[in-house]
């Protein structure tokens, strides 16, 4: 599965992110702390090279919470700054100004030497399409600046937001990349919905789904389906056809039934995907640091 899905729009933000560069101090990158590597866009590295770093880990109210403490520390050994965020509760993004101020400590005081104390902090904003960018910087300005929608792509052009007298943000589309070589991405961002649903089949995304939280999450799925158990998974088998077999088990639990008793998978599938970004079903990490 090689998933390429690049519209123009995005190519647009790739040149306006190098052009605003230079007029910014920082960057602070929010990520999906359910899939943080999957939802780095490898280009951010090249075209904010030098700029010190926030990394906002979001959606922590959603993730294994011993997960978010490794990512935390795997980010904070590559010499960023991390802060970690439930921006639709608002938890975590109260410390936002705070933590930039640290993280530009020792810019803030070259600047206060050379009598500019009141200069503003600019930052940008990056963020794939779908991790809660709009909604973090809501909640950090304290009123609705960006629009919130949830599916990817809803921000088209750049806003700066004040968010007080000395801070502010400039916000920027949601930016993928070409081409994602590594099936394990694809997956892990339509798993979360960064990627429209109609690039997959849905049925597909569902096995895939189901095979991994029936490793990694077995009484996860136990509990949320009333299963006794999980079927063993044979050795021969592939993710797709141990998850296709979890999702009957589900879907025949729930009464997801169509004509001569078969279970509706496509059906249980849909239930799995909504259930999982819903949060309903627990908190999951999909991906873990090296």
């Amino acid at each position: 599965m090689n998933i390429q899905w690049y519209p123009g729009h995005m190519t647009k933000t790739r040149r306006m992110i190098a052009e605003q560069i230079k007029h910014v101090d920082a960057v602070c990158e929010i990520l999906d702390a359910r899939i943080p590597l999957s939802s780095r866009n490898p280009d951010v590295d090249e075209l904010t090279a030098g700029k010190p770093r926030l990394v906002v880990l979001n959606r922590v109210d959603q993730a294994d919470p011993e997960a978010t403490r490794r990512w935390a520390a795997h980010f904070r050994a590559k010499g960023y700054a991390v802060l970690e965020s439930d921006a639709k509760g608002g938890m975590g993004t109260a410390k936002f100004a705070g933590a930039v101020r640290e993280l530009l400590a020792d810019k803030l005081r070259s600047y206060a030497e050379r009598g500019m104390a009141g200069r503003v902090i600019r930052v940008m904003i990056l963020g794939i399409p779908n991790v809660g960018k709009s909604t973090f910087i809501n909640k950090v300005a304290g009123r609705k600046t960006a629009k919130t929608e949830d599916r990817p792509g809803v921000t088209r052009s750049k806003q700066w937001v004040p968010i007080d007298r000395g801070l502010e943000l400039v916000d920027t589309p949601g930016i993928l990349w070409p081409k994602f070589e590594d099936q394990s991405v694809g997956l892990n961002l339509a798993f979360t919905g960064a990627v429209k649903d109609e690039i997959l089949d849905v049925e597909t995304l569902g096995c895939h789904l189901m095979a991994y939280l029936g490793e990694q999450y077995p009484g996860a799925v136990t509990t949320a389906y009333k299963l006794p158990a999980l079927p063993e998974r044979e050795e021969t088998e592939n993710d797709v056809a141990y998850g296709y077999r979890l999702l009957e088990a589900a879907g025949r639990k729930r009464g997801f039934l169509v004509s001569g008793g078969e279970v509706d998978t496509e059906r249980m599938a849909k239930i799995l995907l909504d259930e999982f970004r819903g949060g309903k079903l627990g908190r999951f990490t999909l991906e873990l640091p090296e």
